[in-house]
Order: structure tokens, then sequence, then C-alpha cells
């Protein structure tokens, strides 16, 4: 990395020193995957089938694929979305495996009422009501052109067959344009610096500047002060960001839980005791076995006591 490492990973200095910081023992590895072309995941809606059965469906059309998770599949040689099986039809959805997580962690209940903030493109939306039934979900999202993604991403997957969902467009840090309710579950999946997606957007670096950064994160505070009061008592935050900064994960979650007495942060499948972040093969978009499949994400989850 000493020798002209600006133009040996395609990122401007200051870029490389803050993943160095975040991630010292495998910041190199990060950039290196940041060249890589992304994989294409798919999420197999399994209100339209099984993920086994979708599989089968590959295989015999020749599509070599693998499983990458609970509804997770990974196309192995990626694929126009016009020509993907079944999407669609609505049968599956594109949706990074580390993406997919975040509903999965939320651990919805048939019945809850749910806020999706910063809800486009959507994707998200559509997940909950493929893993719960009669769910009431509020999906928000300030830019009016991006809900019209929620709208479409809705009518694909027929998830309205399956779940209450109201759109708003509004800024989700103004509840009082949007909240008539409390909520069971709050997903916040907040703007960040999309440090953990460079693959899939390498302008990204060199689009962003320094300053974005605390910008981002004043962003990402204001949205969870604001959402907490909307959460119930016992019901569940969840604070993602596909980013793998410090200031936008482990800083950001660490500032909140200070600042709010009654939030209790939980621990996250695979993590020791009460640790606010994934184990690093995890955080930083690689799995054992899975060297290329996972995008870069934190995940923070609070229980309101």
């Amino acid at each position: 990395l000493e020798r002209e490492p600006s133009i040996a990973f395609n990122a401007p200095r200051w870029w490389i020193d803050r993943l160095r910081e975040a991630e010292p023992a495998h910041f190199a590895r990060i950039l290196q995957l940041q060249r890589q072309a992304p994989p294409l995941v798919l999420r197999v809606n399994r209100r339209r089938g099984s993920v086994e059965a979708y599989l089968q469906r590959l295989h015999g059309e020749g599509i070599e694929a693998s499983r990458v998770g609970a509804s997770a599949v990974w196309l192995h040689t990626p694929l126009p979305v016009a020509d993907i099986p079944g999407f669609s039809a609505g049968e599956v959805s594109v949706q990074d495996a580390g993406a997919q997580l975040a509903v999965e962690l939320l651990q919805v209940e048939d019945g809850m009422r749910v806020l999706d903030a910063c809800a486009a493109p959507g994707v998200k939306t559509a997940q909950l009501a493929e893993v719960a039934d009669d769910l009431t979900v509020d999906a928000v999202e300030i830019d009016a052109a991006r809900s019209q993604r929620i709208e479409e991403n809705l009518r694909r997957t027929r998830a309205r067959e399956h779940a209450l969902v109201r759109l708003h467009v509004a800024d989700a840090a103004q509840p009082e344009h949007y909240a008539k309710q409390r909520y069971q579950r709050i997903l916040l999946d907040a703007p960040c610096t999309a440090s953990g997606i460079v693959r899939r957007h390498p302008d990204i670096p060199w689009l962003r500047r320094p300053a974005d950064v605390a910008q981002l994160a004043t962003v990402q505070a204001r949205l969870l002060d604001a959402l907490w009061p909307l959460l119930e008592p016992a019901g569940r935050l969840l604070y993602v960001v596909c980013s793998v900064f410090t200031e936008e994960g482990p800083r950001q979650a660490e500032a909140f839980a200070a600042r709010h007495a009654d939030a209790r942060p939980l621990a996250l499948p695979g993590m020791n005791g009460g640790q606010l972040r994934l184990p690093p093969a995890q955080a930083t978009a690689w799995t054992a076995g899975l060297p290329s499949v996972h995008d870069g994400f934190f995940f923070a989850i609070f229980e309101k006591t």
C-alpha cells in the first residue's frame, strides 16, 4: 500500500486512511474487494416458493447458483435483471446477502406495527411482508421520485396481499408528518457514505469528501433521536448502514446508547455479549468460504427498556 495507494486501489488517500482506522487488520483486503466485480445475489420470496425449489429451477435452466443465506441465492454468473427467472413475477428480488440480514435481525412477528424509515427502493419493505403475517408497515421516504421505486417493488412482489403497507413521502426525522401510533419494530437504514458498497459504485470514494463523514453522522444521529420516541416499550430498533467507517458504525451506536438510558443494545447472532458490531469477517464484506458474497454493513439493535 505504500506505492501510489490512490492509484493502486482507486481511492483518495483520506479514504484509505479511514479504512485503515476502521479495520486495521483487514483494510487491505477491503480495498482489494472494492475493485472486484460485485456478486449478484437474490432474495427468494418464500411466500411464492422455497429456496430449494428455486435452486432446482435455476439448475434445470443451466444457471449455476448457491444458497448463501436464509433466503439468499448467489448467481455465479450475473444475468440482466430481465433474464432472471421469476424476477418479473415477484418470486425473487435483487438484494445483497448482507442487506437481507437487516429484516432477519429485526425478528418481526405476526401482527406487529413496523416503521421502515428511509425505505427506498422498497426492497426491505417488501421483505417485511414476506417474513410475517398481518403487519402494518409505515414506509417513509423523503424523495418523492425514489418513493415510486417502493411502489414498484410492492406491486411486483404482491406485498400488500400480506401486509398493510402505507407509503409516506416525508422526512423520517419529522414523525409528526406520518406517525399516528407507536411501533413495535423500527428499521432505520440510514443515509451514509456507502463505504461498504464501493465495488457496486466505484466512483463513491472520489465523489465523497472527508467532511461528508461527519455530516452524514450528524444526519444519522438526528434520525435515531427522532425515531426512538416512536418505539413502544420492549420494542426494537435496528440501525443499519452500508458503511465500514467507524464514525457511522460503532461510534454512532455507542453515542446513541449513551444519550438514551432506556436503549439497551442487544447481542446479534455471531456476536459476543452486547457488542455493537458484527465480527470483522461479516462487517467488512466477507465470510469464511464466501469471500465476496456480502457487502460491508454495520448493524446495531436496541431494545427499549
